[in-house]
């Protein structure tokens, strides 16, 4: 054994191995290891290796040499001696460095093991996760596979039918051919049976066959088998090559030999023997696309398509439009955008693109009007079992301060007139009354004056009965006139009340003359009307005008259904500061009950509370009861109808058609306006014409109906007068910034401005008038309007003068000496100067001189001298006009 020290050969080469490990070198040479140490020591060791024969039983040969190379085997290896000691030819002992390195190696190569196994592991996890993921997406796609099928069912059905019969048709053929071939077969497949050996075992000498049974027997072919079902060797393949039918569950004893026979072998197909059957994953397959089917059947009988009938109005919203269809509104929009149009939830679709939506759905589409949202909102006819009597809506008109409050107060025994601002009726009024027999009669008290033509027209046409009150001592006046009028065309039967009988210049036949002239022709004069002479401030003649009334109730027989919907008509209305929009109304047909869903006009709501005249709390009001009710969500305009619907979305619609066709209305109306507008801002700008704006609130709907109308006549040519706002309720913020934005002024009947108005209206200087008596607004704006126009011209005549010398003085001009012949001359007036009763000049006078001095004016008859600016040609004989304009208010 020998040892080399190659320490300088080894300086340079670094090594990541630690420090003090010793491991086994490459072979250098055969029999040799290097081994390499710590600080760059190597060193070669040389390796003996001694064989040893081992003596086998009966003289064996010896055993081959061990695998390794110049590695020991364990029969080689001498057994451990004492310690410290090599064994017996045995290289030296290991040292304990050496040994402590050898087992840090093997430390070594079990961590590096045991981390491959990890990552081999982890690598298989990785695997079966891919194996997993994979197996989803193929389930995912043989789901989507089946439900191909099942659209296809239908064909693979037929199809498969079609294969089964001829299949049937083909076995029963098989199976005749099989019966008339008898035995043949059955022994040619005995002999075929043969006992097969297993692998690995010599076969058993079998006696040598003789030339017959040579030629009997028959070589199995690949795929046969054996009695018990066991593969048959082919004859020359090799010991472990065995054709092996394909493992198949076992089936019943009757198919058996069907499936057995199934197979098809060249002889088989050469006579044509193709008895084959159906395989059963054919059949698994078959059935369970008829299970996926069955399934899909079932969840499309569930989910049934629903075919809707749509109304589709002139203009509907998206979500309304998804509602109708039972739609989501995002498909809804969806639908939309395949057809091309961008819409909103909230926006509007006309009646063609919203029907190409509801047959995208499926749907039918019915298109109906606007104006059919209103149809069946009032009632059938009444049938005439159904009617019972009612009480007469009485209307009292007249002139104004004939005393028709008075009349009424003196029926009910109160005194409404004392309240009115000015002592003059503002409102209309609706009260019954109940008389001493148990009867009811209902009036109402509408205006005299001339502004509230329009609630005269509302009181006649809910009437059944008009009361003419014509005061005695005054006759008939304009708006008695006004109120036959109304009378006729509501076809309402008169009756002339003459009042004031008590006053000593009464005189009732000067008021039934002047009927005459407006074919109102009393009994007492022959003809059907009723006439009574009454006298309100000492109530006489009271008791003859209730009797005239039941006569004429009884006459019309009036009768209406309380078992139904109630109908009627809006009366008044107003904005109360503490109970909202109230509404006067009368029922005219069916019974009113709290709690009903009203749509009056363009406003709806549900009645809250209803109150009589009296102010006391009512359920119920039936066919000619008039009534407060509480609870519209607005203010309802006067002489509109009312009527009850059975719920709050047909309430709802038809509000919302109403107010758009207002709308659309006040649009249409500033549009058409618009030109003239255009060419009045141009007069208004020329000096032409001016205008004054009102912003108009009030307490009740018919005062600012009253107060509009009314300022409208005071318009002229000069001055137009434009109504930005005529509303009910009191004065707001928004009043006055509209009242400033316009320069208007701010007219507040029976009414009052907020706190807030107030300041805001004080700090921006807008003005705002209050009134309580319609004369006194009249007045006042006839005096605005009166203000806006400019003063005129107006020529006043001064007096004339004679040319009687003409004289042509240097550097000055002619002159002419004249006699004043009428009136005054004045320097600085104007003139005009007449040839032949011709004026041939206008102008003013530079000069007016007496003798040689400049005076002011000449009187008549006396001499003067005269020269004019700029003109020249004078001639005696010439007349000479004197005048001077003024200034003139309107």
């Amino acid at each position: 054994m020998s040892e080399g020290n190659d320490q300088d050969a080894g300086k340079g080469r670094l090594s990541l191995r630690p420090t003090g490990r010793m491991e086994l070198g490459r072979t250098v040479d055969a029999g040799s290891v290097r081994q390499s140490f710590s600080h760059g020591r190597s060193k070669v060791v040389q390796v003996e290796v001694r064989k040893k024969r081992a003596p086998g039983p009966g003289g064996a040969g010896a055993a081959l040499p061990s695998a390794a190379a110049g590695t020991p085997s364990a029969a080689t290896r001498p057994a451990p001696g004492p310690v410290g000691r090599p064994p017996a030819g045995a290289g030296r002992a290991l040292t304990a460095t050496e040994l402590a390195a050898r087992q840090r190696a093997l430390a070594e190569q079990q961590r590096e093991a045991a981390r491959r196994e990890a990552e081999r592991r982890e690598q298989e996890k990785i695997s079966i996760l891919s194996a997993a993921e994979e197996a989803r997406r193929r389930e995912d796609e043989a789901r989507k596979a089946a439900e191909e099928e099942a659209r296809q069912r239908a064909e693979d059905e037929a199809r498969e039918r079609a294969e089964q019969e001829a299949r049937r048709v083909a076995e029963a053929a098989a199976a005749a051919q099989a019966a008339a071939a008898g035995a043949g077969p059955s022994a040619r497949g005995a002999e075929d049976r043969r006992p097969v050996r297993p692998a690995g075992r010599p076969a058993p000498a079998a006696p040598p066959a003789t030339a017959g049974e040579t030629l009997r027997l028959k070589a199995p072919r690949l795929g046969d088998e054996d009695e018990e079902g066991r593969p048959v060797r082919r004859a020359g393949a090799a010991p472990g090559l065995v054709a092996r039918k394909p493992q198949v569950p076992a089936a019943k004893k009757g198919t058996e030999d069907r499936r057995r026979g199934a197979k098809i072998d060249v002889q088989a197909a050469i006579e044509g023997e193709d008895d084959r059957v159906r395989s059963l994953a054919s059949v698994r397959r078959q059935r369970e696309r008829e299970r996926r089917q069955a399934e899909l059947e079932r969840l499309r009988s569930d989910q049934v398509k629903v075919v809707r009938e749509v109304v589709l109005p002139e203009s509907i919203t998206v979500q309304e439009l998804a509602n109708r269809i039972a739609a989501r509104a995002p498909d809804v929009i969806k639908t939309l955008m395949r057809l091309g149009v961008m819409a909103t939830i909230t926006q509007s679709l006309d009646a063609d693109t919203a029907e190409l939506v509801v047959q995208e759905f499926g749907h039918r589409a019915k298109r109906v009007s606007e104006d059919d949202v209103e149809l069946g909102l009032t009632g059938a006819t009444d049938a005439e079992a159904d009617l019972v009597p009612r009480p007469p809506v009485v209307t009292v008109m007249g002139h104004v301060d004939h005393g028709k409050t008075s009349l009424l107060d003196a029926l009910r025994a109160t005194d409404v007139a004392a309240g009115e601002a000015g002592g003059i009726t503002q409102h209309i009024g609706a009260y019954q009354v109940e008389l001493a027999g148990g009867d009811r009669i209902t009036f109402i008290d509408t205006p005299g004056h001339a502004a509230f033509t329009a609630m005269r027209a509302r009181g006649a046409s809910v009437t059944d009965i008009v009361v003419l009150v014509v005061a005695a001592d005054d006759g008939v006046m304009p708006q008695t006139i006004e109120a036959i009028r109304h009378a006729k065309a509501a076809q309402a039967p008169i009756i002339v009340a003459i009042n004031k009988m008590d006053k000593p210049d009464a005189n009732p036949a000067r008021v039934r003359q002047e009927l005459l002239s407006h074919e109102i022709v009393v009994e007492e004069m022959g003809g059907e009307t009723q006439d009574v002479e009454v006298s309100a401030t000492k109530k006489t003649g009271l008791d003859k005008l209730q009797e005239a009334i039941l006569l004429q109730a009884e006459i019309l027989d009036l009768r209406a259904n309380p078992n139904r919907s109630a109908e009627g008509s809006v009366i008044e209305s107003r904005l109360d500061r503490g109970r909202g929009p109230v509404a006067t109304v009368l029922v005219q047909r069916g019974t009113l009950r709290q709690g009903d869903i009203v749509v009056a006009g363009a406003e709806w709501g549900r009645v809250r509370a209803m109150l009589d005249d009296k102010g006391r709390q009512m359920k119920e009001a039936g066919p000619s009861v008039p009534v407060e009710i509480l609870g519209l969500d607005g203010v309802p305009t006067a002489g509109e109808p009312f009527v009850v619907v059975e719920n709050e979305g047909r309430a709802r619609e038809i509000s919302e058609f109403r107010q758009r066709k207002l709308r659309e209305k006040a649009a249409g109306a500033v549009t058409a306006a618009r030109g003239t507008l255009d060419q009045m801002l141009a007069r208004i700008q020329a000096g032409e014409q001016k205008e004054v704006a009102l912003v108009i609130k009030a307490d009740v709907q018919g005062s600012a109906e009253a107060i509009q109308a009314t300022v409208a006549k005071l318009a002229n040519d000069e001055v137009r007068v434009r109504v930005l706002l005529a509303a009910v309720g009191q004065i707001t913020e928004s009043d006055v910034q509209l009242a400033k934005a316009s320069n208007a002024v701010v007219v507040a009947f029976n009414v009052r401005a907020t706190a807030q108005a107030r300041d805001l209206a004080q700090r921006d200087g807008v003005d705002i008038r209050y009134y309580s008596i319609i004369y006194d607004l009249s007045d006042d704006i006839e005096k605005l309007v009166r203000g806006k126009i400019a003063p005129k011209a107006r020529e006043k005549f001064l007096g004339y003068a004679e040319i009687r010398r003409v004289f042509d003085i240097t550097k000055v001009g002619k002159v002419a000496g004249c006699m004043v012949t009428e009136g005054v001359v004045k320097r600085g007036a104007g003139v005009r100067l007449l040839r032949d009763n011709v004026v041939i000049h206008t102008g003013e006078l530079t000069q007016l001189k007496r003798f040689k001095d400049d005076v002011r004016e000449v009187a008549r008859g006396y001499e003067c001298g005269l020269s004019f600016a700029n003109f020249h040609d004078l001639r005696e004989g010439d007349v000479v006009e004197c005048y001077e304009t003024e200034m003139v208010a309107a």
